[in-house]
């Protein structure tokens, strides 16, 4: 029996790690194997690359920092989640690809396509069988950090217009793969938002 793989995607503050929770505690007690990860950081290789990659200060060139999202990836998907699949069970992860292509194609204006491609060949050509978008105004993400991050995190330093361009860019390739996203207003109740979530879920798992 082949897994599934669930990914969540949006700007810093959209919810995706508070959906991410509900929807593992659902999956669990419905009785399926749930391997949960994310990007950066979802091995111990990830940790450590995440710490350069998020908090490292000074510059790092766009590409470089491109080529080393697309090196956590690739041992990400390798060592934990490839296996996860092939067993059977639920991946559930907070970001993969797509964050590539929205951060360091359009935000850093790198373009998409070229991201893209390193990191299809970095996984060997995985893709999610469902994405969830959490989309929420660049303004309104960074209002909902202020409060609640103490750590310098680098792209969340970012201004409001690199946020923007992010947004952008999830929409477009939203809009491009309609049969794997699901876009949500992350602006929506918390339990509106997994509702949704659930029922897609649920769909693909009556598949």
């Amino acid at each position: 029996m082949a897994g599934l793989f669930i990914t969540l995607e949006g700007g810093d503050g959209s919810g995706k790690s508070t959906q991410s929770r509900i929807l593992v505690e659902w999956l669990e007690q419905s009785g399926r194997t749930v391997v949960v990860s994310r990007e950066p950081g979802g091995t111990d290789l990830g940790l450590e690359l995440r710490e350069i990659v998020l908090h490292r200060r000074g510059e790092i060139a766009p590409r470089a920092e491109a080529l080393i999202y697309a090196a956590d990836r690739a041992h990400n998907i390798a060592t934990k989640v490839r296996p996860a699949l092939e067993r059977g069970d639920i991946v559930v992860q907070d970001r993969y690809l797509d964050s590539s292509v929205a951060y360091q194609g359009a935000g850093r204006v790198l373009g998409g396509d070229e991201v893209r491609e390193v990191s299809l060949w970095a996984t060997e050509g995985l893709l999610p069988d469902l994405t969830v978008l959490l989309d929420l105004h660049e303004d309104a993400g960074k209002g909902r950090l202020a409060d609640s991050r103490t750590r310098y995190d680098r792209l969340e330093a970012e201004a409001t217009e690199f946020h923007g361009r992010v947004r952008a860019g999830y929409l477009e390739l939203a809009a491009v793969e309609p049969e794997r996203f699901l876009v949500l207003d992350a602006r929506d109740t918390v339990e509106a938002i997994s509702d949704a979530i659930r029922a897609r879920v649920e769909a693909l798992l009556s598949n």
